[in-house]
Parts: C-alpha cells; structure tokens; sequence
C-alpha cells in the first residue's frame, strides 16, 4: 500500500509541475489565469489572491491552470488567445520543460551521493576475446556509437549492444584522438571464465571514474537525453511492429511496476532511490510525450499554432477556432479510448498472472 500510495503522489506531482510550467510563464506574460488548483476534485482549501483563486483538490492526481480564453473566445485583451503567437508557443511548451527539468533534478539528486560512474571507456578483455586488435577493439577506445546509435554512458554501451538482431554491429570508436570505423564487427555473447566462474558475456572490461561534481553534472544530463531518446526507440518499435499495444502500459501498469521495484529492493532507502529514478524516467517521457504533434496534447496546439500562423502569412486570414476545437475533441477521444485499452490490458496483465 506503501508503494502505491507513493506511485499515486509521483504522478500527482509530475502533473502539478507540468501545470504550474503553463502557469508561470501565463503570469510573467500577463495573461489572466483564473484558478491554479494542486489536485483533482472538489477543493478542500482555496484562497483568492487578485484575478486568481488558488485551490487545494482533495485528489492529489494533478492540477490544471484555467486561463482566460484558453479554449473559447473571450473579450479580454490579457486572454491566452489573444497574447502574441510566440507568448503562447512558449506557453504552451513550458509544461513540458518543467517535466523535463523535474527529471533531470531527481536525477541530480540521486547522483549526488555516487563516489564513481562507469565509462564507455574499454580498459581490457576477458581472456580469449577474439575481435582485440587494430582491427577490432582495443584498451583505450571510447565507443562513441554502436549502428549508429550515439553512446554517451555506459549503459548506452549494453542497450545498444542487446538490441542487436545476432548481425554483427557498426562501431565507432575513439583511439588516440581519432575516430575509427569498425564495420560488422561480429561482437557476440560467448562464455568467458572469470574467477573460476563461467559467465555469458561480450569479454569487455570498461574504465571507472570519480564522481567529481563535472562528472556528475554531464551523467545526468546524458542519462536525460538518453530517457529522451527511450521514447523516440519505443515510437519507432511500435511504428515498425517491434511493440505492439499489449507492451504498452499506462498509470495502471507503472502504478504496478512502482510497487514491484519498491517492494523487491533491500531496504526502504534503496527502494525509494529506484522509484525516484523510474519516476525520472516517466518525467521525461511525459515531456517528450506531451510535445508530440497529436491533438489533445501540447504538442498539438503547438502544431495548430504553427500551422494558423502559415496559413496567415499565406491567406491573410486566421483559421476558424472551432475546426482546431473538433480535432482536439476527437483527438481527446481517440486519446480516452486508448488509454481504456492500455489500461484493460494493464489489469489483465497483472490480474491474469
């Protein structure tokens, strides 16, 4: 009950900061903002502070920012509609840049207590590597990408190496200053034997560095954009055909997943280290997400936005409001039915065993 609780007050936060993002920039743009509510529901506290009421919801799943003329028209010349197109772009975007800030600090804070990180740095091999040379790898090279991919951490090295199809893999490689290309380079798993131990591994050894506070700063900036890029490699699988919607999972299933990381690690401490982790994650996606062109979301007022400004320039004529409305109602529909979906499958797979 504990994890889920926590689960429950993550999303709860992850969407207030979201709101509170539109709030801020509205304010210091000086459009009216007529209620700022933390939390769902009927309001257990609110106070009126000038044009705007704050309120306390009794459900902490949320929030929201009500903007004068934010989705119908309105008189006033401080409504949203009416700022100027890059007020309300920037707006619009600032929702998204606090989830994304979020997630970078909770990482910030969980790294502030590493003493060293693991570099893609190569210090060696395991006995009866067969691709060392100059031909193939050597100790010293920084692998800086795999099939194209960018290696920024570590564990960029390893996701990148087990998305692998069995094909041989692109790598390049930094040695001695210069960049090298190592073209179907058949890096594979093969049983190595470490310590009298047999182990299935690729047969590299990597270099450790101090967690200096540069070190720290750059590994969470990397392990940002590395959560960026999560999303981008998980559209692409679904696009493709490599995920479908029964690998999808929505609050249901990261609600379940939260309670299995935190009730499966040692200790309390521990377990709350790896929630704030997985809750950085979907800090970033959220961000990611929420700026993707669909209707209903940000993104996609931020898509009609740009597209009434051309339409605009070229016509001399803005297009009328209530189409955008219709695509955004019907996005939101389409959106609500999904999210059904997902979540119908999130209960079966956690109720089917």
């Amino acid at each position: 009950m504990l994890y889920i609780i926590i689960a429950i007050l993550l999303f709860g936060f992850l969407i207030a900061i979201h709101e509170f993002g539109h709030f801020i920039t509205a304010k210091l743009f000086g459009v009216r903002v007529n209620e700022f509510a933390i939390g769902m529901g009927p309001a257990i506290f609110s106070r009126q502070k000038g044009e705007t009421l704050y309120a306390l919801r009794a459900f902490p799943v949320g929030g929201f920012c009500a903007m004068e003329g934010e989705d119908d028209d309105s008189g006033d010349p401080r409504a949203f509609g009416a700022q100027k197109a890059w007020k309300r772009l920037i707006i619009l975007a600032a929702g998204a840049a606090m989830n994304f800030v979020a997630g970078l600090v909770l990482i910030l804070l969980l790294f502030s207590r590493a003493q060293a990180f693991t570099t893609p740095v190569l210090t060696g091999f395991m006995e009866g590597f067969p691709l060392e040379g100059e031909q193939g790898l050597m100790a010293g090279d920084r692998i800086v990408s795999i099939n194209g991919e960018r290696i920024y951490l570590y564990n960029d090295v390893t996701m990148f190496l087990g998305r692998g199809s069995g094909e041989p893999y692109d790598i390049v490689v930094e040695r001695n200053g210069e960049r090298v290309t190592l073209n179907d380079l058949p890096l594979e798993l093969r049983e190595y034997t470490v310590d009298v131990q047999t182990v299935t591994r690729y047969g590299l050894y990597f270099a450790i560095e101090e967690a200096t506070v540069g070190a720290k700063l750059r590994n969470s900036w990397y392990n940002a954009i590395d959560f960026v890029r999560l999303v981008r490699i998980s559209l692409t699988d679904l696009v493709t055909g490599n995920a479908g919607l029964k690998d999808m999972t929505g609050p249901v299933g990261i609600v379940d997943t939260i309670t299995q990381v935190g009730s499966q690690s040692a200790t309390l401490g521990i377990a709350l280290e790896n929630i704030m982790y997985f809750g950085a994650l979907i800090a970033v996606n959220l961000a990611v997400m929420n700026l993707l062109p669909l209707p209903a979301l940000d993104g996609g007022r931020i898509f009609f936005l740009l597209i009434n400004g051309a339409w605009t320039l070229l016509f001399r004529r803005r297009i009328d409001p209530k189409y955008e409305g219709y695509v955004h109602v019907a996005g939101l529909v389409a959106l609500l039915a999904l999210m059904a979906v997902v979540t119908f499958n999130d209960l079966a797979r956690i109720f089917g065993g």
